[in-house]
């Protein structure tokens, strides 16, 4: 790996590397007495949430601890799978989903994925009633803001609207911070001293009969 990437390395992690007992393979007695314990992982992250959804009367629905891929695309399909849901279900129902989702910048604005994924998210709900959403970096820092991430509600595009801001624009700025900051809709929880990737929640309403 370090030859196919050309990374430089000191002379000594270079010796390391290449003496024959240099690398620690599991059988090696020297981790004999070696415990290691996940003590945070997004999977807990999102069991929690999916408890405490249920005692507060929500059916939960964990769509996955790894989603990875172009945050506006997961937005997008988030979108369609919670419309959908939105015809069938009886109960208010919550979609949870972890992982690291990816911004290619294109634009000059200030975002993060998590706000990005908002206001995507927003856009392809076009004003939806009855489905609500976040989404946060569960460390505090969305990108490159002291921002955790940001919270989409049906009224979301009429108050952009309002206040003269093109939510389309911004998203293909890559402005998401920008455009919630400009809200007053911004999640900002400051340092929380750990990291177990994004927390994302769409709360779906059933649809009036």
């Amino acid at each position: 790996m370090v030859e196919r990437w050309g990374i430089t390395l000191p002379q000594s992690a270079t010796d390391l590397l290449n003496a024959p007992s240099g690398v620690i393979t599991p059988s090696d007695p020297r981790l004999s007495r070696t415990t290691n314990v996940v003590v945070a992982a997004p999977s807990q992250s999102l069991d929690a949430a999916a408890i405490r959804a249920r005692a507060a009367g929500l059916d939960a629905i964990i769509l996955g601890d790894a989603l990875e891929g172009e945050a506006r695309n997961l937005a997008r399909a988030h979108a369609i799978e919670a419309l959908e849901l939105r015809g069938r279900i009886t109960n208010r129902t919550v979609l949870l989903s972890g992982g690291e989702c990816t911004v290619v910048r294109t634009g000059t604005g200030v975002g993060g994925p998590n706000a990005e994924y908002c206001l995507a998210l927003a856009l392809a709900l076009g004003g939806s009633t009855g489905i609500y959403a976040l989404a946060c970096d569960t460390d505090g820092v969305d990108g490159a803001a002291e921002v955790a991430g940001a919270y989409v509600h049906p009224g979301t595009l009429g108050k952009a609207e309002k206040v003269g801001l093109d939510a389309l624009a911004m998203l293909e700025n890559n402005d998401a911070h920008s455009f919630f900051a400009a809200l007053g809709d911004q999640i900002i929880t400051g340092p929380t001293l750990t990291n177990v990737n994004d927390f994302r929640a769409v709360v779906i309403e059933p649809r009036p009969v």
